[in-house]
């Protein structure tokens, strides 16, 4: 038989107890400790390998040579940098985007090249197939010509100085006005008859257009008489002046220093039969600018150049 003794409850501890941590679990401090150490080598590390891809390296004695351009030495240590020469992404130089638009601005002539060549390729985008567009220098050189011939005596026919026109009856070119301003002309010869689109009205006074058109008033109709000759031809043309009006009903005006564009949009939109469209305005001159821009360097790149060739065969006409 078992005799069942009941167990005793153990005795209460009276003494100081003691925590035995286990040193294989790291703190949360020491866990930072050891991420600030391991950034700090990295960082040395980093350091080092640059200052030594950016040291300037010597070759070995034995991979100099006077004769030999490059050795095997030179291409396994290069102390230049090659490749990604320029950002793609940069933004664009805006003096640079100034100069090309001073540039446009100052030499209509660009722009009238392309007129020109866009009526040789495709003449039925036109109004007429009776167009001319006159270029500055031309009507510059008329102007400065215009006291001599005045002055000359005439031959036979009438006529004073000697220059060949024919097979034209609408012609269209940029005037310059002192240097400060740029005005567009439509010559109707049929009608004898000079419009005069300017984009600051007020900037030319009434006195001073007189004067500006008088030069076209009285030539073009020599021009005309002496291109005749004789026949049934000549009698159609006679030496009175033509007739000039400036309009300003539905002409955009602009600020000062557009006064170029506008001058070309104006000859750009009227012969190709449209009207001055509401878009044609001072807000959107920068866009105007930049598709000139690229309607010049991807139609005709050497427009730019000193010696237009696209009019070598009036070079001679400028002297008569």
């Amino acid at each position: 038989m078992i005799e069942n003794v009941p167990e005793k409850a153990p005795e209460p501890i009276t003494g100081p107890s003691v925590v035995v941590l286990d040193k294989q679990v790291p703190t949360v401090s020491d866990v930072q400790q050891e991420e600030a150490r391991r950034q700090t080598k990295m960082d040395a590390a980093v350091a080092f390998a640059r200052e030594k891809s950016d040291r300037v390296r010597k070759l070995a004695a034995s991979q100099q040579s006077p004769f030999q351009g490059n050795s095997t030495g030179k291409v396994i240590i290069p102390n230049t940098k090659v490749g990604q020469g320029y950002d793609l992404f940069a933004p664009v130089d805006k003096k640079k985007m100034k100069v090309l638009f001073d540039w446009l601005k100052l030499d209509p002539d660009a722009f009238i090249n392309i007129l020109r060549l866009q009526y040789h390729k495709n003449p039925h985008h036109f109004r007429s197939g009776r167009i001319y567009f006159l270029d500055h220098v031309f009507s510059r050189i008329w102007r400065d010509k215009y006291p001599e011939f005045k002055s000359s005596e005439p031959d036979h026919n009438g006529c004073k100085k000697k220059a060949p026109w024919r097979g034209v009856d609408d012609i269209y070119a940029p005037v310059n006005f002192k240097n400060t301003h740029w005005i567009a002309i439509w010559i109707l010869i049929p009608k004898k008859h000079i419009v005069i689109w300017d984009s600051i009205a007020k900037h030319i006074s009434d006195e001073e257009l007189a004067e500006v058109m008088e030069p076209d008033q009285w030539i073009i109709p020599y021009l005309l008489v002496e291109c005749a000759g004789s026949g049934e031809l000549c009698v159609q043309y006679t030496l009175k002046p033509f007739t000039y009006m400036r309009v300003t009903a539905g002409v955009s005006q602009c600020r000062a220093g557009d006064c170029g564009v506008f001058t070309l949009m104006y000859i750009e939109c009227h012969a190709l039969g449209m009207s001055f469209s509401p878009a044609f305005s001072s807000r959107n001159v920068k866009a105007i600018r930049e598709k000139m821009a690229v309607d010049i360097f991807q139609e005709a790149p050497e427009s730019h150049d000193k010696e237009n060739n696209d009019n070598d065969e009036n070079v001679t006409t400028y002297e008569q």
